[in-house]
């Protein structure tokens, strides 16, 4: 039997709900389990939708799950931009919204490779502190740059100055920072899914064996992670 602490081992799917943090749904789970735990990406506390949630052995497993793909849907007022691109920070600057026709030409440039300033309010480190406390102090900084993929950035609907738009990016790609360049911020966002997993699949109950989630992404279990599998 192995120590508690590595079992049950294996992968939840969470559907966090808007207000709590990542780390606090990660903390519950690992209350619940009273496993080792650790997260695949985090969500913003306003934004809702799929975390994918290690336990036990795992865990060391992370690696294998950040780097996957993300799907995305979210509402952005193209009518003011915020200080850290949502609903969280303050108004920036007001404007009127863009026609339909110029919302194309925006979103079309931002399809394929881009590279856009890391938003202020995240938790990139400059000059060895998180740039999110250099900003609630209010101190300003000059946010490094960020390549990313856009592979999908479609309008679900426009309407009053909010596009609700469907997306899919690679890893690493901050929605916000998108809103910004589209010149306006997110009211909502919710994830969809991470590589081939789909929050209409969350279940905070299931755990989803090492080998299992690892053939999912196409990885290979070299058995040492399994643990028991089981909750």
């Amino acid at each position: 039997m192995p120590p508690r602490a590595l079992s049950p081992s294996g992968l939840f799917l969470i559907d966090k709900p808007e207000g709590p943090s990542s780390f606090s749904v990660v903390a519950g789970v690992r209350r619940r389990t009273g496993a080792r735990t650790g997260h695949a990406g985090t969500l913003d506390p306003f934004a809702s939708g799929l975390l994918l949630v290690l336990s036990g052995a795992a865990t060391k497993l992370a690696s294998c799950f950040v780097g996957l793909d993300k799907r995305y849907v979210t509402d952005i007022d193209l009518r003011s931009r915020t200080t850290t691109g949502d609903r969280e920070g303050s108004v920036a600057d007001v404007h009127a919204a863009p026609l339909g026709g110029e919302l194309e030409e925006r979103l079309e440039a931002l399809r394929g490779e881009i590279e856009l300033p890391v938003p202020a309010a995240s938790a990139v480190k400059i000059g060895g502190e998180r740039a999110y406390r250099l900003h609630r102090r209010g101190i300003a900084v000059e946010m490094p740059l960020r390549r990313s993929r856009v592979d999908a950035l479609d309008v679900i609907s426009y309407s009053d100055g909010i596009a609700r738009l469907d997306l899919s990016v690679s890893s690493g790609t901050y929605v916000r920072a998108i809103a910004d360049a589209l010149g306006g911020h997110c009211t909502s966002l919710r994830r969809l899914e991470v590589g081939p997993f789909r929050v209409e699949e969350a279940d905070p109950e299931r755990l989803i064996a090492p080998a299992e989630a690892l053939a999912r992404i196409g990885v290979e279990d070299d058995g040492e992670s399994a643990a028991d599998g089981r909750p």
